[in-house]
């Protein structure tokens, strides 16, 4: 018997074959089936899938024998790694000095052998797809050419397995990282705010105090450094709230939407010229309560804010199809370019456009929006025509489809 030599990048061989993590995995459906295909199909009693391991033959698949793993140095796969052909066959082990006293062939009557090697995309072959028999005979081309392209179709398996491995490890690795983002953010945001608030307060301590002593510019100075500040601390609450907007826990309320709609106008305390129109019928919704709420606060304010007409009209609507509540919200404002509407929901993508107060959007609020819409199960869209309107339309899910 000759035991089979390494080849000569054998390091770098078994790297790549540890790379694709199959060693020592259970048997799987995908290789299963070219196994039992490839011994109905040449009419062998053994099919195997192998990898060759440092010191063994592992069968990641086995049709007709029972055990998955063998010595490497009696093994016909580790001659078969070597050959430069396709496929690697012995006719007859019996008469092969390479298999002279080989135990396979003397305990295991393995006398007939062909192996197709595994190579991988970067040459390294990893192991083999071969057959046994326990009789000397010869392939015909068109059954060769079948192992071979099978040989294939099983790297390809190894390759796309790895994949997602792969894609597994990197989302697994993003949602960590996104993780520890959010949970960066919301630190940085909760400490921010006090000393905002502070800031807010000091300013006008000093203009109550110090008013009759100070000019109108450093009154102004005082004015701006107010506005900074509020202006900074919603976008630090508008943070907070898009990274808790994934956080909507699945508590599902019962109440009729003209009533929850009441109670928004009332808190939004809207000091300008504004009709706001309420579904004709009041629609009994049952979703989770405070989720909807945060959309329409958000999609009612922007409408409020990003208006230049002297009379400021919201069309509010609500329809029930299928499984799925249907709302629109549409004002007469200033609108959104066409080039923008893909955008708009992206975090921190604003429209350019300066709200009634001549503050710019921090493109934070649609984006948190949307992360509602999804977590109730639902999906939003926009219209718009620039200087006429712009229309939110999204869905709700019915609670019973979640059952």
């Amino acid at each position: 018997m000759i035991t089979p030599r390494f080849p000569k990048n054998e390091s770098a061989r078994l790297k790549a074959v540890k790379s694709y993590q199959l060693l020592d995995t259970l048997p799987e459906e995908d290789f299963d089936n070219i196994t039992n295909l490839v011994s109905n199909l040449i009419d062998v009693p053994i099919s195997l899938i192998t990898l060759l391991d440092a010191e063994r033959n592992f069968l990641k698949s086995h049709y007709g024998i029972p055990f998955n793993e063998a010595p490497r140095d009696t093994s016909f796969c580790g001659h078969a790694i070597l050959s430069e052909n396709d496929l690697f066959e012995i006719k007859d082990a019996r008469l092969d000095p390479r298999f002279e006293n080989n135990p396979l062939v003397k305990e295991h009557n393995a006398i007939f052998y062909a192996g197709a090697p595994l190579i991988n995309s970067d040459g390294f072959p990893l192991g083999t797809l071969c057959i046994f028999d326990s009789k000397p005979r010869v392939l015909s081309n068109k059954q060769k050419k079948s192992l071979v392209i099978l040989a294939k179709q099983v790297v390809q398996l190894f390759e796309l397995r790895k994949n997602n491995l792969e894609l597994r490890e990197v989302r697994e690795e993003l949602k960590f990282q996104n993780n520890n983002l959010k949970n960066f953010a919301g630190h940085v945001s909760h400490d921010m705010k006090m000393p905002l608030a502070n800031m807010i307060v000091t300013t006008d301590i000093l203009k109550k105090k110090y008013g009759d002593r100070l000019d109108d510019k450093a009154l102004q100075y005082l004015t701006n450094l107010k506005r900074s500040s509020f202006s900074l601390s919603e976008y630090i609450s508008n943070l907070l709230d898009h990274y808790e907007s994934d956080k909507t826990d699945n508590t599902v309320d019962s109440f009729y939407l003209n009533h929850l709609l009441e109670d928004l106008v009332d808190l939004l305390q809207i000091n300008t010229n504004c009709h706001i129109n309420f579904p004709e019928d009041d629609v009994e919704i049952i979703c989770n309560r405070v989720a909807l709420e945060q959309i329409l606060l958000n999609l009612i304010g922007n409408s409020l804010k990003y208006n230049d007409k002297e009379h400021t009209i919201i069309d509010i609507s609500c329809t029930i199809k299928d499984e799925f509540y249907n709302f629109s919200v549409t004002d007469n404002g200033v609108g959104i370019p066409e080039d923008k509407l893909e955008t708009v929901f992206n975090l921190f993508s604003t429209v350019g456009n300066l709200d009634r107060n001549g503050n710019k959007g921090h493109g934070i609020g649609l984006s948190t929006v949307k992360n509602l819409v999804k977590s109730l199960g639902g999906t939003i869209m926009v219209t718009s025509k620039i200087g006429e309107s712009t229309t939110f339309s999204f869905t709700v899910v019915k609670p019973e489809v979640f059952d």
